[in-house]
């Protein structure tokens, strides 16, 4: 029996939300919705909860993604940063989600890169709970385990991300300040600007993928951080770079730009008072969508430029 094309379309925004949530990857996120899609052509039977069925095909093809992706994250060369979103993107998929939980409206590249240290069991339960509001069962149907194996999962994957990424109520415009002090004393090299900007024990996550020049590890103290900082800036001091505003996933962020050519996109976490992690995807593979959204970033105010 062929499904109803109508009621799997007014799914498939929420669909490409949660299989992006789990494989932090827009084109494998696509993929995913395109086989459920065949799937729901292909049903046998009428589908009595359109939502519950479709959510639970997408989250057991995106378990398989993630499994698969694992293995070759194994192999990736440095850091491992998800996709950033074009900011079209992140509306709707922040719309999509539960609004009233705390998950829903958190598309940020740090929060999906813990959820990489997770169980892909554990990742899917806490975005089915905590982002789209699923009932114990519902997650049981969607995962093949019982109520009170979905409960664990939640449960245990709440409190890792509780610990080892705390949360921090800071405006909107405190996040923009500190993200426009630090790329102003990154593009300056001012070193000791930079050090009243970082906490002691901040850490820079580069992910370049081997396709250009990035950190192979992550860095780890404000003095390596401010070091590393600088060393770039004296590298791109000859070269004309354009620091571009930008929403990244959510949060405040920042375009680092040559040209028509995005080479960085960047945000950090604050506690509101200094810079706790930075996170910058440089892959161009991974900027290639937000690009061509942004039409390179074209009428956005440039809020710096180095190399006159």
């Amino acid at each position: 029996m062929k499904q109803d094309t109508a009621i799997f379309e007014l799914h498939r925004s929420r669909l490409r939300s949660i299989a992006y949530r789990m494989l932090g990857e827009m084109p494998a996120a696509e993929d995913v919705v395109q086989e459920a899609w065949l799937r729901w052509q292909r049903a046998a039977e009428p589908v009595e909860d359109p939502r519950v069925w479709l959510s639970a095909v997408t989250v057991r093809l995106s378990l398989d993604a993630l499994r698969a992706a694992r293995r070759r994250r194994e192999d990736y060369v440095g850091p491992w940063l998800p996709e950033p979103l074009a900011p079209s993107d992140t509306e709707a998929f922040a719309t999509d989600a539960s609004a009233h939980a705390e998950l829903a409206s958190d598309l940020s590249l740090a929060l999906l890169y813990m959820l990489e240290r997770l169980s892909p069991e554990e990742r899917a339960a806490l975005i089915l709970h905590d982002a789209f509001d699923f009932d114990y069962d519902e997650i049981a149907t969607s995962l093949g385990k019982s109520d009170v194996a979905c409960r664990k999962l939640v449960s245990r994957a709440r409190e890792r991300v509780r610990l080892e990424r705390p949360r921090y109520t800071v405006s909107d415009d405190v996040h923009h300040k500190l993200l426009e002090d630090f790329m102003q004393a990154s593009a300056t090299g001012d070193a000791t600007r930079l050090a009243t900007l970082l906490a002691p024990d901040v850490v820079v996550y580069s992910d370049g993928g081997g396709q250009v020049v990035a950190a192979t590890q992550p860095i780890h103290g404000a003095r390596a951080v401010t070091r590393f900082i600088v060393g770039i800036a004296r590298r791109y001091s000859d070269d004309a770079i354009d620091l571009v505003p930008c929403p990244v996933n959510g949060q405040p962020g920042i375009l680092i730009r040559q040209g028509t050519q995005i080479l960085t996109a960047l945000t950090i976490d604050t506690d509101g008072k200094v810079i706790t992690a930075i996170y910058g995807v440089r892959n161009p593979h991974k900027l290639t969508r937000l690009m061509h959204s942004l039409g390179s970033a074209g009428g956005q105010e440039t809020v710096k430029e180095t190399g006159e």
